[in-house]
Order: C-alpha cells, then structure tokens, then sequence
C-alpha cells in the first residue's frame, strides 16, 4: 500500500482517531516531540553525509635527502 493512495479522507480520519486516542492537551507535546525526532534525523543524516563527502586526507611525512642515501 503506498502512502499517497490514502488521500486526503484518509488522512482526516488518522488524524480525527489520533485526536480522539491522545486528547486535544496532549497534541501539542505529541507534535513538539515528534518535530525534534526530525530535527535530530535530519542533523544526523546531514553529519553523516558531510563525513563522506569529505576527502581523505593522507598524511605525507617529508623525508630529507640526506636521510635516503646511506
């Protein structure tokens, strides 16, 4: 089943049973709380794709001339 064949009845009436099972003073903490779960996903998804965008970087040690030939 795909999320968008609900519909919009489909969605009053999630929302209308939500109401009805949480009460209209706990809707805003639901909401409150469900809205930072985002933030937090969004935040860790956009770190760990920041951490893979980066390049490698490789560490060159310099090594004297001198030091080579003996």
């Amino acid at each position: 089943m795909n999320l968008a064949a609900i519909g919009v009845p489909g969605l009053i009436i999630i929302l209308v049973i939500i109401l009805i099972l949480f009460g209209p003073r706990k809707l805003p903490e639901i909401g409150s709380a469900v809205g930072k779960t985002l933030s937090e996903f969004k935040k860790s998804a956009k770190d760990i794709m920041d951490d893979d965008d980066e390049p490698k970087k490789i560490e060159v040690q310099q090594v004297d001339a001198k030091d080579q030939v003996k």
